[in-house]
């Protein structure tokens, strides 16, 4: 669990190298703006919101604990999401991020525009998995074989499984938008006339 809290933090500074160099000036600063999601009152009061801002993620005894840059800090200038998070998907189609394929600036992302839906969902609406906003920033490796097989039908997905940090649940509730106060994102797709599969 704790690994993968600090991949998210890895990722979330990766994802800001472009923003970096005017932090790493030694320059004196004005006091920090005011963090957007704060101010919006819905924002404030999500339940997601009070959720994860009850959970101590890093150590303050730790002695190098004040050389960490705030989260706050390092995402005001990133659109929020109703529940108080950054909109990652809208930070980078708005062109306010700009994530690497590699090392080198000549790396290229290879983007995949399949969408794969997801029928197996009970009452709920099905689930259309759009590989293109995930592989705009990520590569295939992240995800393929493991933990999802490439073959069709290959991982049987409970969401219980996601809660758990499994399957989409590696990013999402960690770095990526919290599912289980955003059920519409991926349950996107009405089930008129397509019953779920047994």
């Amino acid at each position: 669990m704790l690994a993968w809290r600090i991949l998210g933090v890895v990722l979330v500074a990766g994802l800001l190298v472009p923003h970096a160099q005017a932090f790493l000036r030694a320059a004196p600063s004005p006091p920090p703006a005011p963090v957007l999601r704060h101010t919006q009152p819905e924002a404030q009061s999500s339940a997601a919101r009070q959720a994860i801002d009850s959970v101590r993620l890093l150590d303050p005894s730790n002695p190098d604990h004040h050389r960490l840059q705030n989260i706050e800090e390092a995402t005001r200038h990133l659109p929020f999401d109703r529940n108080g998070f950054p909109d990652w998907m809208q930070a980078l189609n708005r062109g306010l991020i700009k994530p690497r394929a590699g090392l080198s600036e000549q790396a290229k992302m290879e983007v995949l525009d399949l969408d794969v839906l997801m029928r197996n969902t009970k009452e709920m609406p099905y689930v259309r998995f759009p590989h293109r906003s995930h592989t705009e920033w990520l590569a295939c490796s992240n995800c393929h074989p493991d933990p999802f097989p490439t073959q069709a039908g290959g991982s049987t997905i409970l969401m219980s499984n996601i809660f758990r940090g499994e399957y989409c649940g590696k990013c999402h509730d960690r770095v990526a938008f919290v599912t289980f106060f955003s059920c519409e994102r991926c349950h996107s797709q009405p089930q008129i006339g397509h019953p779920p599969k047994p």
